[in-house]
């Protein structure tokens, strides 16, 4: 082995370095976002040092939104792209659109942030009310500088979830919050809120995590899927 070869990395000390599990490299290089420089006179994969910033140039891609797949795609065409002309105002096309994305998140998150912060000024008094007023009064509450009727969104829609039939607490025929009222049956189940008419959960959790299209996608298999391979001596996570 060369002297440049000797500062070549198995799999196991790339997955080291760039905190991620061995079967997140074999993901990457599936995928075509990764290749390996050689393979050892044992088959073991040999990657660059350079794969480290390739590698944390793909968790970059993912924190601006892209998903795996896309970043796959994203490559494709740019290296099919006719000239490097041609790839570039792609690739300004592509980042502009993200860009744009991440401004209406920014702001929409400002939008939470502000939400947050005005519920918490409004509970922080909270604290010092007398513990003989049950939930379903938080509603009208006109304790300590609070005008009746009148409270930051996120917590009035909270309380009005506990005012139900706005019985006290412990009164007969109350109900505590998150329960159903006997006899009654939530109609649908969280499941069934989640995917679409007619697809099982198996198929449903298939779609996130292998085809890109939700929050789930590869990036979740990448962290934590077992992969059947032969072992690499040596290797970070024992494949190669």
């Amino acid at each position: 082995m060369s002297a440049s070869d000797s500062k070549l990395l198995r799999v196991g000390e790339l997955a080291k370095s760039t905190g991620k599990t061995v079967r997140a490299i074999h993901l990457y290089e599936e995928l075509g976002l990764l290749r390996p420089a050689m393979r050892s006179e044992g088959g073991f994969r040999m990657y660059h040092p350079d794969a480290v910033t390739r590698i944390d140039w793909v968790v970059k891609l993912q924190a601006i939104g892209f998903t795996l797949s896309e970043i796959q795609d994203f490559v494709k065409e740019f290296e099919a792209a006719p000239s490097g002309r041609a790839a570039a105002c792609r690739a300004r096309e592509v980042f502009a659109q993200k860009l744009c994305d991440i401004r209406q998140q920014i702001a929409s998150l400002q939008t939470i942030e502000n939400d947050l912060v005005d519920a918490l000024g409004y509970l922080d008094v909270c604290h010092d009310c007398s513990p003989d007023y049950a939930p379903t009064e938080c509603t009208e509450c006109s304790h300590h500088g609070h005008e009746r009727g009148i409270a930051p969104p996120l917590f009035s829609n909270l309380s009005h979830t506990a005012c139900g039939e706005c019985k006290h607490a412990g009164e007969p025929g109350s109900v505590a919050p998150g329960e159903a009222a006997p006899g009654q049956a939530y109609d649908v189940s969280v499941t069934d809120l989640r995917k679409s008419p007619g697809v099982t959960d198996a198929a449903a959790g298939g779609a996130r995590g292998l085809t890109g299209d939700g929050p789930a996608d590869l990036a979740d298999l990448a962290a934590d899927a077992p992969l059947a391979v032969h072992p690499d001596p040596g290797s970070h996570g024992g494949t190669h």
